[in-house]
């Protein structure tokens, strides 16, 4: 079974608006439904576990999941105080799952090609997650303010979710990175401190995260485009 757990939890402080930035209205809906739906009507989706704050919950449910009439939304569980630990929460709701791709409900162009090759290599190699080569040049900047090393751009990649893994291992991975108390800052890094490898696939330049007043602009041209 391949579920998709969907992070709502975050406020987005870099939004700079008074709620949830996925609750933002793009054309009249609601960030998140978007994101969502792109999973409801992947075929390879069995079931949707969203992570949401605890006082948002109900709002999820009433004014997303069933006013949309999300059907694969088995399940929403309140996220905790850092993402690792709402993820760590979205894991323990997805126990069915063989395969489980972890998506920032804030990135709602993600599209079923991502998603089918995502199932398909973390299927093969236990974990991927997609992304995109770097637009500019990356440069090392010492602490004096001075470029200490060009990086090579071919070599260098963007991450992006869905990250996807079999449960198992990222359910062991992210129980022994609590243990240890160890935080980090997307679940490929904790994948990897487990001492798994992770496979990089094309994502899309399109597969944008909506995190400031700017990204909202370009996702209606992206929503009106497609």
């Amino acid at each position: 079974m391949n579920c998709a757990i969907i992070m709502a939890a975050g406020k987005g402080s870099r939004m700079k608006v008074n709620k949830n930035k996925q609750f933002i209205l793009i054309e009249g809906k609601p960030i998140l439904a978007y994101t969502i739906e792109k999973f409801e009507n992947s075929p390879l989706i069995d079931e949707i576990v969203v992570v949401a704050a605890e006082d948002e919950i109900n709002f999820c449910m009433q004014e997303i999941v069933s006013k949309y009439g999300y059907t694969k939304v088995k399940n929403i569980v309140s996220g905790g105080t850092e993402r690792q630990q709402s993820v760590l929460r979205g894991l323990k709701a997805a126990k069915k799952a063989n395969i489980v791709l972890i998506h920032d409900g804030a990135r709602p162009f993600v599209d079923n090609e991502i998603i089918e090759a995502g199932i398909k290599y973390a299927d093969i190699y236990g974990g991927a997650a997609c992304g995109v080569e770097p637009k500019d040049t990356i440069k090392l900047k010492s602490d004096s303010g001075f470029s200490e090393k060009t990086f090579d751009r071919s070599k260098l990649f963007c991450v992006q979710t869905p990250q996807c893994f079999k449960y198992d291992l990222i359910l062991k991975a992210h129980l022994e990175a609590e243990k240890k108390e160890i935080l980090a800052t997307d679940d490929t890094m904790i994948f990897e401190m487990a001492g798994n490898k992770v496979y990089l696939y094309n994502g899309s330049y399109e597969n944008i995260k909506i995190t400031t007043p700017d990204d909202l602009y370009a996702a209606e041209i992206l929503l009106n485009k497609k």
